[in-house]
């Protein structure tokens, strides 16, 4: 794997981490507040998402397809959401998970298998 992919999907892990505490950490830590609250502090954090997700996405578009781009996003935010939803948010691990990810492997040979990443 070559540095500009590498720099990608670091970044891109950063920023689904934000992400998903943006989307759904409020489920669990804002429950008792107004929707509107949760709201305006999941865009403060999901503010940071985008810091990381724009200079990635950037970077990895030097080399990989749009479509390539987004299928890497896709595999980084199932690798994010799975510890999440069972460290964060303190839910059992479902063999629905290993589904979506076999779903998600397929996608990614489909994406990468003629082009590859230079």
């Amino acid at each position: 794997m070559n540095s500009t992919f590498l720099r990608t999907a670091g970044l891109l892990v950063i920023s689904n981490t934000f992400m998903t505490f943006a989307w759904y950490a409020h489920l669990k830590n804002l429950s008792d507040r107004k929707w509107y609250i949760a709201a305006v502090l999941s865009w403060g954090i999901a503010f940071f998402e985008y810091m990381f997700m724009v200079p990635a996405n950037r970077i990895g578009s030097t080399e990989m397809s749009l479509a390539q781009l987004k299928i890497l996003q896709e595999v980084i935010t199932l690798l994010v959401f799975v510890p999440f939803v069972l460290l964060y948010m303190k839910q059992p691990l479902r063999l629905d998970f290993l589904w979506a990810a076999l779903c998600i492997l397929g996608a990614v040979f489909f994406m990468f298998r003629s082009h590859g990443v230079s």
